[in-house]
């Protein structure tokens, strides 16, 4: 877990403000210069400098790891999603990639959201044909999408009694598994379109920072509270989504929001980073 969360904490600490404005001629000679135009770039998307960032990171081998590389999908992903008439156009700039990178991309494509998405997938799996088996799995509905989540996956009682009496054991949902890639996948989308559906998803996880009996729910659930704190110290957007999303919520998960605003609100995070820590 602690290596999964190596991107995002550098993330937090080495980007620009959100205020800033992306340069269409970054420094691409580090992630930290890319993730500093990640962060910038919901204040005034410039989705035509995406490609070089996808192509910078490939050679900065930033999409070795899957599991460090989750802020770099859900971004791009966000990216596509928020523009569906440039999408293809997008991506057949980001590619060629090399066959260990392709997996960005079609996940990317499947995240996005674009309401063509399975279209852009067989569109272009001449030119991702290292992932093939991955880009049938998501065209036949075998592998999850970036919103079929549910951090706890309910049973009905009905269901329960009847898989009971039956011996059956209830069919496991589809859905993404819950863990620090997934937290930096949302924010990486949150950062490529400034939406409040992502940060919808990373409250979800608040409740696991009072989790007593799983280390890794509770460091999960200290990590959104963390993150969601220090990102909002920096942008007043994401401080309005957060007390908006406080109204309509259960009042554990209110309480946690209260928590989250008040640290955003008067710039102490540091007691939010050591109980994460």
């Amino acid at each position: 877990m602690r290596r999964a969360n190596a991107v995002f904490i550098a993330l937090l600490l080495l980007v620009a403000p959100a205020s800033a404005t992306p340069s269409r001629y970054v420094d691409l000679v580090s992630t930290e210069a890319a993730l500093r135009w990640i962060n910038a770039y919901r204040a005034k998307p410039d989705p035509a400098g995406v490609p070089a960032i996808v192509q910078a990171l490939s050679r900065l081998s930033a999409f070795k790891d899957p599991e460090q590389a989750g802020a770099y999908v859900g971004f791009i992903a966000g990216v596509i999603g928020a523009e569906p008439a440039k999408a293809e156009t997008l991506i057949g700039r980001m590619l060629p990639l090399p066959a260990g990178d392709q997996w960005v991309i079609v996940r990317a494509i499947a995240y996005s959201g674009h309401p063509e998405w399975r279209t852009l997938l067989r569109r272009f799996a001449d030119r991702l044909p290292a992932r093939q088996v991955m880009i049938d799995k998501y065209l036949a509905g075998t592998l999850p999408t970036l919103y079929q989540y549910a951090p706890e996956p309910s049973v009905s009682a009905w269901d329960s009694v009847r898989n009971t009496l039956s011996g059956r054991k209830p069919p496991k949902p589809l859905v993404l598994e819950p863990g620090p890639e997934l937290l930096d996948t949302y924010w990486g989308h949150y950062f490529a379109t400034g939406q409040a559906r992502p940060i919808t998803r990373i409250v979800a996880m608040l409740p696991w920072s009072k989790e007593k009996d799983s280390i890794e729910k509770l460091t999960l659930g200290s990590m959104a509270k963390f993150t969601l704190a220090s990102n909002a110290v920096r942008d007043v957007e994401l401080l309005a989504i957060l007390k908006r999303l406080r109204e309509h919520r259960p009042r554990a998960i209110a309480a946690i929001l209260t928590e989250v605003i008040d640290a955003a609100e008067t710039v102490e995070t540091a007691r939010l980073r050591k109980d994460a820590m």
